[in-house]
């Protein structure tokens, strides 16, 4: 579970950086092999490895490891870049909220969460008919 975390963080902020997988191996110092395989969940990485990619990516390494509230299924999809394909509009972000900020985040998440699950059912009954 903690490495689909740390994937997931790590390729959201490659998306945010527009850093490709290869310009980070290099920059934080490890083969493309290895990082090909830990963005691929076959690599377990060392701390001083986790490190070397934060201090890369100019990012606390606490926040690689930020899992906030999100559901297994969303980490899931995460690493798996699908939401990459969110509609035109939509994007995911992360950072740190005051608890009165993360309540409205939450609000606003839930509503965009049901009108996106609308649009999907919507999307699969046209093309059934």
């Amino acid at each position: 579970m903690y490495n689909l975390i740390l994937i997931t963080n790590i390729l959201r902020i490659l998306d945010e950086k527009g850093m490709t997988k290869s310009e980070l191996a290099k920059k934080a110092g490890v083969s493309i092999a290895f990082f090909t395989d830990l963005t691929n969940d076959k690599a377990n990485p060392s701390l001083r490895i986790i490190e070397a990619i934060a201090e890369a990516l100019e990012t606390p390494l606490p926040m690689l490891l930020d899992s906030s509230d999100m559901e297994l299924t969303d980490l899931e999809a995460l690493a798996k870049r699908k939401p990459g394909k969110l509609p035109k509009g939509f994007v995911w972000k992360g950072g740190v909220l005051s608890e009165y900020e993360a309540y409205q985040v939450d609000q606003w998440d839930k509503k965009n969460r049901m009108f996106l699950s609308k649009e999907v059912r919507k999307n699969r009954s046209k093309y059934k008919n």
